[in-house]
């Protein structure tokens, strides 16, 4: 975790997570970093970002008219997200950017753009009943991450 910041344009999702494999070995942290902890980590983190949207009504893109320190707090709250998010996946062993890659595979087939372009429907609304028998849809309600 040495690497000053600003310092690399881009960065991997295994460099994540070799560094935080390596920060929470350094500390002596796997003992306690087991999915469900970690899991709940997550969601803390997840309620900590959503705290700086709440009662702001909907904010524009580029989110003008922030200050600088508003959007370096943001920037602190989504690292710690994909940080927890990197870090259990590495611990449950899924690679997380091929199953990111699968999943948007699948949601290109879900949601054809011919179809789907402009529109805000769910793709069960989108096509026929016939068409969308997909196990993720359960009651009517999609169960998957779109």
């Amino acid at each position: 975790m040495s690497t000053p910041a600003d310092t690399q344009d881009d960065v991997s999702l295994s460099e994540l997570k070799n560094k935080m494999a390596d920060f929470a070995q350094e500390r002596d942290w796997d003992q306690f970093h087991s999915p469900r902890n970690l899991l709940l980590a997550l969601v803390g983190e997840v309620g900590e970002l959503s705290e700086i949207f709440q009662w702001k009504g909907e904010v524009p893109r580029g989110l003008p008219g922030w200050e600088d320190k508003e959007k370096q707090h943001l920037g602190e709250e989504l690292s710690d997200v994909l940080l927890y998010l990197v870090r259990l996946s590495d611990i449950c062993g899924v690679d997380l950017g091929k199953a990111v890659l699968r999943k948007l595979e699948i949601n290109a087939t879900k949601y054809p753009v011919k179809l789907c372009k402009g529109s805000s429907k769910k793709h069960n609304q989108i096509i026929n009943n016939s068409d969308s028998s997909s196990s993720n849809i359960k009651d009517g309600v999609s169960h998957d991450g779109v």
